[in-house]
């Protein structure tokens, strides 16, 4: 059955959730399988990506974010502020939703992989991830 987790979010940024996935699989009990998560928000996105080393993190922010600019001439989408349009485009470049194996009741990430819920607005508040356990 799939559940519904409300994640405070501290602002713009990429924010590890990697352990709050794991507690919610531990308490499935679940050895094998697939554990999908699926993000309700089109200025948000998931993303598994190093863990171990913050420059990693902090350099995908900032490349993104020159990739991406805010006020660009461009965009005619301005109504919610100069953060949203860049949002969207960069949700739109990264995933709204991810799928990792179970093995041996726990997420089958590498060595250095956790799953990030990437915050591409100023925004803080809670954001829905959906999660869901399958054979």
């Amino acid at each position: 059955m799939p559940s519904k987790l409300k994640i405070q979010i501290s602002g713009q940024g990429l924010h590890d959730i990697t352990d709050l996935i794991r507690r919610e699989l531990e308490q499935t009990n679940k050895a094998e399988g697939l554990c999908h998560l699926f993000i309700q928000h089109t200025s948000a996105s998931l993303l598994i990506q190093e863990n171990y080393d913050p420059t990693a993190k902090a350099d995908l922010e900032s490349w993104f974010n020159r990739l991406v600019p805010e006020n660009d001439p461009l965009y005619t989408h301005t109504l919610e502020g100069p953060d949203d349009m860049p949002a969207h485009i960069k949700a739109a470049l990264t995933s709204s939703s991810l799928v990792i194996p179970i093995m041996g009741g726990t997420l089958a990430l590498g060595t250095w992989q956790g799953i990030f819920l990437w915050e591409h607005r100023y925004y803080c508040g809670d954001r829905n991830i959906i999660l869901h356990i399958s054979d």
